[in-house]
């Protein structure tokens, strides 16, 4: 297996469905020695949970939902 100049390799389909990674799945690599391990991210450590967490209480807008949807709709 080759890597690209942008550092990148295809995880072969078995591997994919046997670690159960789909698309948008979040991965690691781990680094033991000369040896690097890819292991499914799951619970709390995902990045969208974490990006959630850090955004969680920041909204500064005072808007109801229904009032955001026709907004972001541009209903008036």
């Amino acid at each position: 297996m080759r890597v690209t100049s942008k550092g990148q390799v295809t995880i072969p389909r078995s591997v994919r469905q046997r670690l159960g990674i789909f698309p948008q799945s979040e991965v690691e690599f781990v680094v033991e020695g000369n040896t690097v391990i890819l292991r499914t991210v799951t619970g709390e450590t995902g990045r969208g949970k974490r990006v959630i967490e850090t955004l969680r209480g920041r909204a500064t807008v005072k808007m109801t939902t229904d009032e955001i949807m026709a907004f972001t709709r541009g209903e008036d």
